[in-house]
């Protein structure tokens, strides 16, 4: 039987009682998506999954949706490489939610951990919902309307400055003009609200001047950040974390190197968000 042990406050479970290499028939898959729902980020240990059972996993939620910035698995070009090396070490350790350059940004995303290092390189989990209910009704009042703009170029800055990025990233770059979307989204299965703003993507809040933008931009940030709203997550050979992009942002901790750190990241395709 799926049994759920709850990991923090805010968010977060460590699931037992399901081996993900078996098929997930419609009874598990409703249990899954329950469990989603209410923690937010799901945690399993010991999943010596192939590549085609990652795949099976994924599209009983929905359609995966490749990330234009990574390299893939051959023959599963859904299945995306996350990895760092001593000679190319990871940029990426910003808090975010998965690929809010999207008009419809991803419903969720699942990754596994397949060459983890012997101390460090941890992920941080924070609840969008739990961000939102710590703001006071005024400021909430006040961010109900507002939308901000999400941008791709933004997000990989870094890695467009670098030699060969522009021809490495520009055809991304073109495919994936800055989009719009609510600072507040509604969860679109549990009606929950949620601050949807993130610090990689999100460039500017529409509407406002840059000054009055940057200054709140700047505190919603910090606030998503809170402590309390969040979980931290411990990586073992052949864990995977699956969390519901909705309602969730995350990073990587980045205090692993040189050590070599290697993840294979489905993403399931979402909807827009009102």
């Amino acid at each position: 039987m799926i049994a759920f042990h709850p990991l923090a406050g805010a968010l977060g479970a460590e699931v037992s009682g399901i081996d993900l290499r078996q098929p997930i028939d419609d009874a598990r898959c409703a249990a899954l998506e329950a469990g989603l729902l209410e923690h937010q980020v799901l945690f399993f240990r010991d999943q010596a999954i192939e590549p085609a059972h990652h795949r099976a996993l994924a599209r009983r939620f929905g359609e995966p949706v490749p990330h234009p910035a990574y390299a893939s698995i051959d023959g599963f070009a859904e299945i995306n490489v996350l990895e760092s090396t001593a000679e190319h070490p990871t940029r990426i350790d910003t808090w975010h939610t998965d690929m809010t350059f999207l008009e419809s940004p991803p419903l969720g995303s699942i990754l596994r951990g397949r060459i983890i290092p012997t101390r460090g390189g941890d992920t941080m989990f924070a609840s969008l919902f739990a961000a939102w209910d710590g703001l006071s009704s005024r400021m909430q009042r006040y961010l109900d309307g507002l939308a901000a703009w999400h941008s791709f170029a933004h997000g990989f800055r870094h890695s467009l400055a670098e030699p060969g990025g522009w021809e490495r990233l520009g055809a991304a770059v073109r495919a994936n003009p800055p989009v719009r979307h609510p600072v507040m989204r509604t969860h679109p299965r549990s009606g929950r609200r949620a601050l949807f703003v993130n610090r990689l993507f999100t460039t500017h809040i529409d509407g406002l001047r840059e000054a009055e933008s940057d200054a709140l931009l700047g505190f919603l940030f910090a606030h998503l950040e809170t402590p309390e709203f969040s979980c931290r997550f411990r990586w073992t050979p052949e864990a995977i974390a699956f969390w519901d992009n909705r309602a969730t942002l995350h990073r990587p901790v980045n205090d692993f190197f040189p050590a070599h750190r290697r993840m294979e990241r489905i993403t399931i395709g979402g909807d827009r968000p009102r």
